[in-house]
């Protein structure tokens, strides 16, 4: 990140866009909402988050049909005054939670979206539940 007299400027230099065929947008619209558990067996994701913060959680499944529900949660924090880049490989369930008013996360994709929705799978949002570690900022 750079910032002078004009503004802020933030970047990620070493991000690999030619492995991925797709970006999209979400905004959750309220602090403390929970978006999850969004898995892929194949396909792979980039989380970037644009605006806000956010914590990200990641699980590697075990049981596609019937996944324990006793997984490590890997969690995240991110944040757009912080710029980085999560990667997440097939084969995992992720899903997120905003911090913060206005929280936008960009996510990149390696699949088209016909190709995604036929390595989709959705899990209870409950079944994994690392998110009252985080405090919400109203």
């Amino acid at each position: 990140m750079a910032t002078d007299e004009r503004g802020t400027v933030s970047f990620v230099n070493d991000f690999p866009f030619t492995q991925f065929k797709r970006f999209y947008s979400i905004q959750n619209h309220i602090p403390g909402f929970v978006r999850a558990w969004h898995g892929h067996k194949n396909e792979y994701k980039a989380y970037f988050v644009s605006a806000g913060t956010v914590v990200v959680g990641v699980v590697k499944v075990d049981d596609w049909e019937n996944p324990s529900t006793d997984l490590p949660v890997h969690t995240q924090v991110m944040s757009s005054d912080k710029p980085g880049i999560l990667f997440i490989p097939g084969g995992h369930a992720n899903g997120f939670m905003s911090l913060t008013d206005g929280a936008q996360v960009l996510l990149f994709s390696n699949f088209t979206l016909k190709e995604s929705l036929e390595d989709d799978i959705r899990f209870d949002p409950k079944l994994w539940n690392p998110w009252a570690d985080f405090p919400v900022q109203l």
